[in-house]
């Protein structure tokens, strides 16, 4: 769905806390979370404005978005 919330602490809301004291403490942690929120917050535009960009270039920003997810998400694990 085009512009659905992607957030961590929506994708993983069983960790919402986890979340939270991680981005404070794990500087790690913090660098992907940064790094997965904005690109989550470019694409969420591209899709709800119809801005101009050729489907590879967004297929690349999901691709390292879910990247970055599935490396917090091994972080959250852990």
């Amino acid at each position: 769905m085009l512009g659905e919330n992607h957030s961590l602490h929506h994708e993983f809301p069983e960790h919402h806390d986890l979340i939270d004291m991680l981005m404070k403490e794990d500087m790690h942690f913090m660098k992907i979370a940064d790094e997965y929120n904005a690109i989550d917050k470019e694409i969420r535009a591209l899709e709800q404005n119809n801005s101009p960009v050729d489907d590879s270039s967004l297929t690349e920003m999901k691709k390292r978005r879910s990247h970055l997810k599935d490396a917090a998400y091994q972080i959250l694990v852990k």
